[in-house]
């Protein structure tokens, strides 16, 4: 019973305490334009590697970009295997739209991401241009052709030095159905959205798929040298930009998608996985802090509910009841934005649990050595990596 009323505690702690995170109301503001004269340049960096099956669909829509300043995209191939480069050129030859620039950087150095490696190639190309923002988006994001002038926009008026928006992800399949709605509701929990546009705040985050950059402020940070090590670069890359004073924005994307397909659990698995033990610093105690925290906030409910009833335990089944009715209750407002039925919601626990296991999983491939592995690579921890001189 009292295990049951700490888990109710714990979730009207969360309703209200922890930065509204469950409302998904935080969007770009109503666009508000500078003058059409005072637009500033933009250069794009996408890097991207073997993303040839989904490059079709997202690299026309930047080309595309009705925006009224200067603006041309680089795109940067890392080490590609299915000629993920020449298709970049075939579909800029196609369709036209804003120049595009296709470069490798080669294989990364030691202490390097390849993500970053790329980001950064991009980054020094772009440099040659001189542009006011960068734009770091994503090989499998697609974005509506106003994308760039709106976060521009919100940019200037807002003073921001980072605008970021969180991709709407693909749901089709059930598993999509059942894990990526709750992926994006976890990573407000934890890095609640309003919070991180205080200024002067400490919680800082952003969504890697969409970040409007400042260039001014990534030199000030030195992004992305300061980070060249970090699996989770998008929250690396926010905390470094607060870090020197900058201004930071995130919010849920309108028309800004994720093309990627995640059909099976092992894809979604496999997504998650490869960073959920980074995320916890490698540290086996916050793993165990983190297990025995979503057995009391997310498991404890329904069990409580079930034993109660079975048990003749009313208070009991009542805690946890009340529980499991607040956490569906928070949940109903991402189930909405991802346009699915309701009756997700109270799946919440049995997909909690599945996190659990992923984020014990994450743990045991890191110790096994094969921590953080993706498309054909597998990075250490950031301690393990030698500083530049």
């Amino acid at each position: 019973m009292w295990t049951a009323v700490g888990s109710l505690a714990a979730w009207l702690w969360l309703l209200l305490g922890q930065g509204f995170f469950w409302r998904t109301d935080v969007r770009l503001p109503p666009r508000t334009e500078p003058a059409p004269d005072d637009w500033p340049a933009v250069c794009v960096v996408v890097p991207a590697r073997d993303e040839a099956a989904v490059l079709g669909e997202s690299l026309p829509s930047l080309l595309a970009q009705d925006y009224p300043g200067r603006a041309e995209v680089f795109l940067i191939d890392d080490g590609s295997s299915d000629g993920t480069g020449e298709l970049a050129r075939e579909l800029a030859r196609r369709g036209g739209g804003l120049p595009l620039t296709v470069d490798s950087p080669g294989e990364p150095p030691q202490g390097w991401t390849g993500k970053l490696w790329a980001v950064r190639h991009g980054i020094a190309l772009a440099r040659a241009r001189a542009p006011e923002y960068l734009l770091l988006t994503d090989a499998d994001i697609a974005h509506a052709p106003d994308s760039l002038r709106r976060l521009v926009a919100a940019a200037r008026t807002g003073g921001f030095d980072v605008v970021s928006q969180m991709a709407r992800l693909r749901v089709e399949s059930l598993w999509e159905r059942l894990v990526v709605p709750a992926f994006v509701y976890f990573f407000a929990q934890l890095y609640p959205f309003r919070w991180i546009g205080r200024r002067g705040g400490r919680t800082a985050a952003a969504a890697g798929g969409c970040v409007l950059l400042r260039a001014e402020a990534a030199e000030r940070a030195r992004i992305p040298d300061a980070i060249r090590h970090a699996v989770i670069d998008d929250v690396a890359l926010a905390r470094a930009v607060k870090g020197g004073g900058g201004h930071i924005w995130l919010g849920l994307a309108e028309r800004v998608d994720s093309v990627r397909p995640y059909p099976r659990l092992h894809d979604l698995w496999r997504m998650v996985s490869r960073s959920a033990y980074a995320q916890l610093r490698h540290n086996p105690l916050l793993l165990a802090g983190t297990v025995a925290g979503l057995a009391l906030v997310y498991l404890v409910p329904p069990v409580a509910l079930v034993a109660g009833l079975a048990g003749g335990g009313a208070a009991t089944a009542l805690a946890g009841g009340a529980a499991w009715l607040v956490m569906a209750a928070t949940y109903v407002p991402m189930v909405r934005y991802y346009r699915q039925p309701l009756w997700l919601a109270p799946l919440l626990p049995f997909t909690a649990f599945l996190y659990l296991l992923m984020t014990v999983d994450s743990a045991v491939q890191h110790h096994r050595g094969r921590g953080a592995a993706w498309k054909g690579r597998t990075y250490t921890r950031p301690d393990a990596v030698p500083e530049e001189g």
